[in-house]
């Protein structure tokens, strides 16, 4: 039986216009994905011979299929208004994920692919093919039927888990009511976008447009713990049970399928291989970031204690704010003035000029119907030809995720399907911090890298779909961009139209560096919760989380509060949240290739070696075509000043 194919759909998606609409886009879209999926799942099955590329071809339209539906339910269900359809895309992840575990757990299957013969195979044939055994072994298709069936109950348990914990963040915001006074320090346009209620008291909440201010600006201790805390506090205590009914789970699953700890089985198929190089890579980011943040935590507290002469400790209420005053004094760098240069809309302006600079595209505005109306999309253009499709949701709203990150749509597949995904923050709509432009250019990398990843033949290996530890460093790298002057001053005008100065970049690239150690030790202690929770699994998660905080950095977290509620991560990145500064590592090295920022040689090579093969080869064999070399952590110890 010759199968039905996948459509060609080289036209970006059009969006419905209304609310019943989305409803049924959100759902039949979704079903009938599915069922094209148990079409092709029939086909394989059915006894025809085939070639072993003809067998693979079937296999790319079925994971397709599934792929797409739980990209487009993912980011419908974070960033959707209407509740209602955010709970109908949220059923669909779930049937999704269902969908992919049962494949993975199909022994029929998995002894069909088997039974290929991969001579003759190119590449890319050859490499999904590898890849696939490879996973169906860790679905647990080679196990006995009720280990199998244990499996998919189990990853279905981890998966309504996992969206009840995004949820819970998600739809958990927070107010604090202070007196206005209690503002001192923060921005003129800040106190005028926060008037004074009629109990006499102003509002502040726990959207980021609100945290990232106080944190910086807030010359009030008191106020800046209490909104920390709040932040601290989202999700909790909702989220205790589910988190340790979760851990739970992936423990189980591990134990089934033959691995040591959750740690172990995610680890398998990335670069750090095993959750014992996963720890002691965590050491080395201890020793190379100690004695340097052990330095600069002495000169913060020092700070603090000319404001608090009682302080004992530096929290982290404290410690962007102590860093902003420090950089302002032993600097010159006025984190307001920089403000004055960063709107919102020069910055989006400048983003897209200089990454479509950097990458030989085009960015052309469209006017199309989205999920809301600040969302704004762009067709992504190269010589005369559309490659893909952006949609940026960049602003804070009631039910929308609430932190900043790339959502693929629709994972691209050469000549048959455009390339589509969406960047979702929640910056504000004037002045920006110049960390918020820093995030920006982070995000934007990750969709850069979703569209020009996107032409591959296989969809497991389009767009960002490298090994997991690599995936961070591509976007870590394109940071730097924000700390050339000659990248900001085309873009960083205050409302005279002059642009930042050079003299005042410099100063900030070198208050940049102090506090930097620092703040990786901050990323060192979410990576150890990340790490020891699942795989020691403790039964008090908070005195657990106390604990691998106290020993990675010097700054406390804010006493009696529960952040592992609203580490949103755990759920995405589970024990792995490593890999932020293991892509650091690599995303230092790359910067090493680059002869100038704006070098165009450079930049397409870059392009070329590192982001248009997306996961089609190893991480490591693309950043040694790129660098001539394999990557060291010679230039990560540089930065930490280590």
């Amino acid at each position: 039986m010759a199968p039905r194919r996948l459509v060609r759909v080289t036209e970006p998606i059009a969006f419905p216009t209304t609310s019943a609409d989305w409803l049924a886009f959100a759902s039949t879209r979704s079903d009938d994905r599915l069922a094209h999926a148990d079409e092709l799942v029939a086909a394989l099955k059915d006894g025809t011979p085939r070639s072993t590329r003809e067998t693979l071809e079937i296999w790319n339209d079925l994971q397709t299929d599934v792929h797409r539906v739980r990209a487009e339910a993912e980011v419908f269900s974070e960033v959707h208004p209407d509740r209602e359809v955010r709970e109908a895309a949220e059923a669909r992840v779930a049937a999704g994920e269902a969908k992919w575990t049962a494949l993975m757990a199909d022994a029929e299957l998995a002894a069909i692919f088997a039974a290929t013969d991969p001579e003759g195979l190119d590449a890319g044939a050859a490499r999904v093919r590898d890849h696939l055994l490879r996973d169906f072994r860790r679905g647990g298709a080679d196990r006995d039927e009720a280990t199998r069936v244990k499996a998919q109950e189990l990853a279905a348990r981890d998966t309504e888990l996992s969206l009840a914990f995004s949820r819970n963040i998600r739809e958990g915001r927070r107010e604090i009511r202070v007196a206005p006074e209690a503002l001192a320090g923060l921005p003129e346009d800040f106190v005028a976008q926060h008037p004074v209620g009629d109990d006499g008291l102003v509002a502040l909440s726990t959207d980021a447009t609100d945290v990232m201010p106080v944190s910086n600006y807030a010359a009030d201790r008191a106020t800046r713990l209490a909104l920390s805390a709040a932040r601290a506090e989202l999700a909790w205590p909702e989220n205790d049970a589910v988190l340790a009914e979760l851990l739970d789970v992936r423990q189980q699953r591990a134990d089934l399928l033959g691995y040591g700890n959750w740690s172990d089985y995610e680890t398998e198929d990335r670069m750090a291989g095993s959750s014992a190089r996963v720890a002691s890579f965590l050491d080395e980011v201890d020793e190379a970031s100690g004695a340097a943040s052990a330095r600069e935590y002495d000169l913060l507290l020092a700070r603090l204690r000319e404001d608090e002469p009682d302080a004992e400790t530096v929290t982290a209420a404290d410690q962007l704010y102590l860093l902003t005053r420090m950089h302002a004094e032993r600097f010159a760098v006025d984190s307001q003035e920089v403000r004055s240069y960063l709107s919102y809309e020069r910055v989006l302006g400048g983003v897209l000029a200089t990454t479509g600079r950097l990458f030989g595209i085009v960015y052309e505005p469209v006017d199309v119907q989205t999920w809301h109306d600040d969302v704004r999309s762009y067709d992504v253009v190269r010589d005369g030809v559309r490659i893909g499709r952006i949609h940026l949701d960049m602003h804070p709203r009631d039910g929308k995720f609430n932190h900043a990150a790339c959502f693929g749509i629709a994972p691209g597949l050469r000549g048959r399907v455009l390339p589509e995904a969406s960047l979702v923050c929640n910056f504000p709509r004037g002045l920006m911090e110049h960390r918020q432009v820093q995030t920006f250019f982070h995000e934007f990398g990750h969709l850069v890298h979703e569209i020009l990843g996107g032409a591959q033949e296989w969809v497991a290996f389009s767009g960002v779909a490298t090994e997991w530890d690599f995936v961070e460093a591509p976007s870590q790298m394109l940071e730097e961009w924000v700390w050339d002057a000659g990248v900001l001053q085309s873009f960083a005008l205050n409302d005279a139209g002059q642009p930042i100065p050079v003299e005042l970049v410099e100063r900030m690239r070198e208050a940049d560096a102090f506090g930097r150690a620092l703040l990786v030790r901050t990323q060192l202690g979410h990576a150890r919760v990340s790490y020891h929770l699942h795989v020691d699994r403790p039964a008090d998660l908070a005195a657990a989380t106390d604990h691998w905080y106290e020993v990675s950095t010097p700054v406390a977290r804010i006493a009696g509060t529960h952040s592992y509620a609203s580490f949103g991560h755990l759920t995405g990145y589970g024990a792995c949240y490593y890999t932020y500064q293991w892509s650091l590592v690599i995303a230092r090295d790359l910067l090493t290739g680059f002869t100038g920022l704006l070098d165009p040689e450079s930049a397409a090579r870059y392009r070329r070696e590192i982001l248009e093969p997306g996961g089609s080869r190893d991480a490591a064999d693309l950043v040694e075509s790129f660098l001539g070399r394999p990557f060291t952590v010679d230039a990560y110890r540089e930065y930490l000043g280590s």
